[in-house]
């Protein structure tokens, strides 16, 4: 749960942008091209635009925010992508309240009064998704590239276990990062408004006793990052419509020893040499 500052008096809306990223990563090996295809083949139907679609209305619900608009797109030959843009209140009717809302911003008519009645913020919601196997080797991987952006006291931080837990995770890098800044009244700018040493703080302790997690954070300028993979190894859990023992003691070690040179790979970032 995020830790507040003490609560202060904006001078207006809280303009903090809170921007959580997630790369997430399943890694199989498919034995045979018919089995990648499969893969392919389940990944997009586990994984469509409907399916992410409603992992999203979740993660807005988690973090209470109120959906504006949402976008979804099925692709061919592979992949899915969903945009949901949200707002941290509830979004008053335009003509009882007297207001145009024009390219996320409210414009005030002469004659109504100038409170404001609601705030439409520049937040949203989005998931891509990347199925792929490599022809020759059979390693096949998903990826799906998430990001949670939120303006206002609403925090994306909310949902992070949710998000890890609703993928086939093996692999998570995430990147948390508070922008800009609010006022108080008194005119002393603020650049975050709760306490945070890592993403790690937020996860709960199932999934921390799972992951191997490095942390590389610049607090200076609120920027968090956290990679993760699983802690454990069965060859079993990797393998596509095939079991270990099935097959050769020669071919399990050769197929583990490519597993786990993708992961290390996609973990670090680089190419090992």
């Amino acid at each position: 749960m995020v830790k507040p500052l003490p609560r202060l008096r904006l001078q207006g809306f809280n303009n903090l942008t809170k921007a959580l990223s997630f790369n997430i990563y399943d890694v199989c090996y498919a034995v045979t091209e018919d089995q990648r295809k499969r893969y392919i083949e389940y990944i997009d139907e586990a994984y469509n635009a409907e399916r992410l679609t409603q992992i999203l209305t979740d993660v807005a619900e988690i973090i209470g925010a109120n959906i504006l608009n949402v976008a979804r797109q099925d692709y061919d030959p592979q992949g899915a992508s969903v945009t949901i843009l949200i707002s941290e209140e509830p979004i008053i009717d335009k003509k009882a309240a007297g207001k145009e809302l024009i390219s996320d911003a409210v414009v005030e008519h002469e004659e109504v009064d100038a409170s404001v009645v609601a705030h439409l913020d520049k937040s949203h919601i989005t998931v891509h998704t990347y199925p792929e196997t490599h022809p020759h080797n059979g390693i096949a991987t998903f990826r799906a590239d998430i990001d949670v952006a939120t303006c206002g006291v609403i925090s994306p931080l909310k949902a992070l276990n949710y998000l890890i837990e609703s993928f086939e995770s093996d692999l998570v890098i995430t990147d948390y990062r508070v922008r800009g800044f609010t006022r108080d009244v008194r005119g002393t700018k603020h650049y975050i408004d709760h306490k945070i040493n890592s993403i790690q703080d937020f996860l709960a302790k199932p999934i921390k006793s799972k992951y191997e997690m490095i942390d590389v954070n610049v607090y200076q300028e609120n920027i968090f990052h956290t990679k993760m993979h699983l802690k454990e190894f069965d060859l079993d859990t990797y393998l596509f419509e095939e079991k270990a023992k099935n097959l050769s003691f020669k071919d399990r070690l050769r197929i583990e020893a490519q597993l786990k040179r993708e992961i290390e790979e996609l973990f670090h970032g680089r190419n090992l040499t």
